[in-house]
């Protein structure tokens, strides 16, 4: 689940290995391009941290954050939460 605090969505995944991590750091490029929506990310080995903000309103969460955590949810939920 989305946590929000200091001005970020933050959600951490994690899968069985690094090439499924980056499976889905890929993913979430190709969804952020699309709605031209960029997250902050960590990706460590088979972990992946995400943090939305959105800068051009002052680095609050938006509704745009918002809606790229849900982008992102889906595709966790459809092709890796039985990692």
């Amino acid at each position: 689940m989305w946590k929000q605090s200091e001005g970020w969505l933050y959600r951490k995944f994690q899968f069985k290995d690094f090439s499924e991590a980056f499976s889905f750091l890929a993913n979430i490029a190709l969804i952020s391009e699309s709605i031209n929506h960029h997250p902050t990310i960590i990706n460590t080995y088979n972990k992946v941290e995400i943090r939305l903000t959105t800068h051009d309103a002052g680095n609050i969460v938006t509704d745009k954050d918002w809606q790229l955590a849900q982008h992102i949810d889906k595709l966790w939920d459809s092709q890796f939460q039985l990692a």
